[in-house]
């Protein structure tokens, strides 16, 4: 197994389809049930969790079911064809809901269909990676991603002003090609590839021995003596719950308690994006220079200080223009700190993964793949949840959506002083 770049750029594209549609998701959905449907925040928290309550009963499973599947396109390709044309299709018509009912309809659509693919595509990078390139080519995937992210905010966040469906409407174009050019261009290993649908030879058929195998690797990580895989995927938890918690909340949060438009609050967070996009392949190439737990250690660290300083400076202190930033849109006091935040998130987001992954062997990729969306798919059931209550029972004080980051950033950094395993296998075999 070789190291491409072009390759893991061109596999980028299918991370970067589910950014698109999950960050304009997070940025609008938020601003449509506040002020098309006139939900309160405890609500509005809880429907931002659908999609993850969603994905926790789907994503483990597929990613086991794509472990065994065997395909002429490969394990995991099947997946993708079919999930992103159809969320691409429930995407689009977010925006033309004129009832809750029916804007209920298409955003449940779109969830079910984005949590189908996604797990595949996103284990398709370990598939063809060896283990000492993981962590670049998590760079390279989440770089990706982060282009699709800026696009979702930057471009959205202008879009939306004109008309609120044009980000969505975009975004349901970019996954489609997005997924063809993951297809066109990227061949799964020849072991995953034959000449019919069945499932591997000696596995169990049943969507039952599915969920057995998800439980039996949960289990495996729990009895564990080392329990280095147990305090990551707990640490992942943590994160999640902290960055998720913000995330949904933040266009109110700008709208709310900034005092800024909602397309501004919007272009607030494609500004953390864009330094998160830039600092995405750096943060591989520093995980395997200083190892990825000491990295992902930092950036706990530095997120922590930085939500704390949001939550503390007064609102007069963050909103000091200081003038344009061009495509990065108005820039304020705060856009800084969320441009050091995104820095931050990259150096713990991109050498995740490959820790997780490299607790195991190669043919239980896609389930332990399935593990780390578990863990942070329950903490973004959790963290709005959390976020919307707090802001709830506060009188609807949105100041209070940095409050929970830095609670949750500390327990993850608990977690990680414990975390013995998940550098490169080769650096493990040397020493």
């Amino acid at each position: 197994m070789k190291f491409s770049y072009g390759k893991t750029f061109l596999l980028g594209f299918g991370f970067f389809g589910v950014s698109v549609i999950w960050a304009t998701y997070n940025a609008f959905v938020p601003l449509f049930l506040a002020n098309k449907f006139n939900l309160a925040p405890a609500l509005i928290g809880f429907f931002m969790t659908l999609d993850n309550i969603a994905a926790f009963f789907i994503q483990p499973t597929v990613g086991a079911w794509s472990d065994r599947l065997r395909t002429p396109i490969g394990r995991r390709l099947p997946f993708i064809l079919i999930g992103a044309p159809v969320g691409a299709l429930a995407f689009g018509l977010i925006p033309l809901a004129a009832v809750l009912p029916l804007f209920v309809a298409c955003t449940s659509t779109l969830l079910l269909s984005m949590a189908f693919w996604r797990t595949p595509v996103v284990a398709l990078m370990p598939d063809i990676t060896p283990s000492n390139k993981r962590s670049q080519a998590n760079g390279i995937i989440n770089f990706m991603g982060g282009i699709g992210s800026i696009i979702a905010t930057l471009i959205g966040g202008k879009l939306y002003d004109i008309n609120i469906g044009y980000p969505f409407w975009l975004g349901s174009v970019l996954v489609v090609v997005a997924a063809l050019l993951v297809f066109g261009f990227i061949k799964e290993p020849a072991e995953y590839r034959t000449a019919g649908f069945k499932a591997a030879e000696g596995e169990k058929k049943s969507g039952g021995a599915d969920r057995r195998e998800m439980w039996e690797a949960f289990t495996s990580v729990v009895k564990d003596k080392d329990k280095s895989a147990l305090r990551i995927l707990l640490a992942i938890f943590f994160w999640f719950v902290a960055y998720n918690a913000i995330e949904a909340f933040f266009t109110l949060y700008a709208q709310n308690h900034l005092g800024l438009p909602g397309g501004q609050g919007t272009q607030l967070l494609g500004q953390l994006s864009v330094l998160f996009v830039l600092f995405a392949i750096p943060a591989g190439y520093i995980g395997a220079r200083f190892g990825r737990r000491r990295t992902i250690m930092t950036g706990i660290v530095l997120m922590a200080s930085l939500m704390l300083l949001m939550f503390i400076l007064p609102v007069e202190s963050l909103i000091v223009s200081l003038g344009s930033g061009g495509p990065l849109g108005p820039l304020y006091t705060i856009s800084p700190i969320l441009m050091m935040a995104g820095v931050s998130w990259a150096l713990i987001n991109v050498n995740s993964l490959p820790m997780v992954v490299d607790m195991t062997e190669d043919v239980r990729i896609g389930t332990y793949t399935g593990l780390y969306y578990l863990f942070s798919t329950l903490a973004a059931i959790a963290g709005p949840n959390i976020n919307g209550l707090l802001i709830q029972f506060t009188g609807r004080d949105y100041g209070m959506t940095m409050l929970i980051g830095p609670i949750f950033m500390a327990l993850a950094l608990t977690m990680m002083l414990g975390v013995r395993r998940g550098e490169a296998k080769t650096v493990v075999a040397k020493k």
